[in-house]
């Protein structure tokens, strides 16, 4: 048992604690407002206020955990060590900086909840966010603060136990477009024969023909593939379907579809499967209801996952939706224009709501890595995108984090624009995988 010392209890410091000493670490804490028992107490303790008492371990406590509503904050980021810092101390403090203060500003999402200039989807980009303009989105810097924290207390108190998490890697896939040609219906294929003849595209042309007339596999269709990749190696994928209605954005064969549902049922018989709300039901709660309702009805069962199309993502607006529609995980947390850590992260959490200062009952599993992140935002080569993936895998792996990777069917056919892009796959698995 862990004492800490704290001059006033708030939700957001108990949240905190509770995420890095519970989850993250796996011991076991109370906390005192009262000195004399906190001085008087004969154990590991942790004095985290403005003041050290006697020789405990000791941590200047920032104003942030004890504030309530939502204020412009006054951050400045140094180096330190083999990492960053920020909300940093001058004092005694057994650390350099505030390592829960700093924790929960990032994994709060603090900064998406203050003004920002959105991007052409309305998303919090990159761009905006401390951890890419201060050069650390791409290591999980709260894994990194937390075993510092670790080695801290195991120093001061040899005694103390700890049951950290390990590393875990998961794929998941997001099913946006099922099939290229097929299950499109004669209107949906006319217009796309229409389209290639315009631009003079005779090899989609002649693709199309051949998948219609059942001579070759459409090349969408790579779910044996996957499935077989996933036995060889024995992973838990996770898959995300889209069901929405036909527009801009959700361009997915109807959820009416009788080969779409085979499919949806077929994978939901081996895996975990969760809902990939459309872009068009992220302002409207009783349209992600209705896609929520269609894919349980298929699946037989109820849906507790989710990954927003278009990685669509809006604090606390999206999470609000998810919870009111009992979705208890949730797997959107992450760039779609850079890898790395949007939450500063690389372990799931629950997600605290700074609009009504509560811990909800949400968990977050942050991602990584997305394969359209790779070819189209950052215009990468294959081989370039694996060197990039495998620092990734080794930084989640130094951590013993959580690696979540993001994949689309249509990624993995090995055609047009994702020639190449199979192999990058196949070496990121093995990776992944791979005991150090």
């Amino acid at each position: 048992m862990l004492l800490i010392y704290s001059p006033k209890i708030t939700n957001r410091l108990r949240y905190i604690f509770e995420h890095i000493f519970e989850e993250m670490l796996g011991i076991n804490f109370s906390i005192t407002t009262d000195k004399e028992i906190f001085i008087e107490f004969d154990g590991a303790k942790l004095n985290y206020s403005s003041r050290q008492f006697e020789d405990e371990l000791f941590f200047y406590a920032s104003p942030l955990l004890f504030e309530r509503g939502i204020k412009q904050q006054r951050i400045k980021v140094e180096s330190f060590e083999d990492t960053k810092m920020f909300y940093i101390s001058r004092s005694n403090s057994d650390l350099p900086f505030d390592p829960f203060a700093a924790s929960f500003y990032l994994i709060s999402r603090y900064e998406e909840y203050l003004p920002f200039t959105p991007d052409k989807h309305k998303r919090f980009a990159a761009g905006n966010s401390l951890a890419f303009k201060n050069d650390f989105l791409q290591e999980p810097i709260i894994d990194k603060w937390v075993i510092k924290l670790r080695d801290s207390l195991k120093k001061r108190y040899p005694e103390i136990s700890f049951h950290p998490k390990k590393y875990k890697f998961i794929p998941s896939y997001d099913i946006d477009i099922a099939y290229s040609y097929i299950n499109k219906g004669l209107l949906r294929n006319f217009g796309g024969y229409f389209v290639d003849l315009k631009n003079l595209n005779f090899k989609s042309i002649k693709n199309r023909t051949k998948v219609l007339l059942g001579m070759q596999k459409d090349p969408y269709d790579t779910y044996n593939w996957q499935l077989k990749l996933q036995k060889t190696y024995n992973l838990q994928p996770l898959y995300f379907f889209l069901v929405g209605e036909y527009g801009a954005y959700d361009k997915n064969i109807s959820i009416e579809s009788f080969s779409y549902q085979d499919l949806i049922q077929s994978i939901g018989d081996i895996c975990e499967v969760g809902i990939h709300p459309s872009y068009a039901s992220n302002k409207d709660i009783l349209r992600l209801a209705h896609e929520v309702k269609s894919l349980a009805k298929v699946l037989k069962k109820e849906i507790h996952r989710s990954r927003q199309h278009y990685v669509k993502l809006q604090i606390p607006e999206t999470y609000q939706n998810l919870i009111d529609l009992d979705i208890t995980k949730d797997y959107s947390m992450g760039y779609p224009s850079q890898l790395g850590f949007r939450a500063g992260t690389a372990s799931a959490f629950l997600f605290y709501d700074l609009t009504l200062e509560i811990k909800t009952k949400l968990k977050v599993y942050p991602f990584a890595a997305m394969d359209v992140t790779l070819k189209d935002y950052l215009q990468l080569t294959p081989e370039e995108a694996s060197k990039k993936l495998q620092k990734i895998i080794e930084e989640i792996k130094e951590v013993q984090g959580l690696f979540i990777s993001i994949w689309h069917n249509n990624s993995l056919s090995d055609t047009n624009d994702w020639k190449g892009w199979r192999i990058v796959y196949e070496e990121m698995v093995k990776e992944a995988v791979k005991i150090n």
